[in-house]
């Protein structure tokens, strides 16, 4: 069976350093992903009220029943 080979000089404190860096990326990218996550939350009802809006100033220029049945005939 073979030894295990010995660690080099410092090893410990550079394989720390990795770790602590590691754990550093990973708190970054987990708050980058919350922050994404919020963002697209917003966005998503913006849209909805945009198109709330849009309906609303569709109704109010007497054009809504024409798109409906625009639609249905397509």
């Amino acid at each position: 069976m073979d030894a295990p080979a010995p660690e080099a000089p410092g090893g410990d404190s550079l394989r720390d350093a990795a770790e602590n860096l590691l754990q550093d990326f990973e708190e970054r990218f987990q708050a980058l992903t919350a922050t994404l996550s919020h963002r697209m939350e917003e966005m998503g009802n913006r849209i909805a009220e945009l198109q709330k809006n849009v309906n609303d100033l569709m109704v109010q220029a007497g054009i809504e029943n024409s798109v409906k049945e625009q639609m249905v005939r397509s």
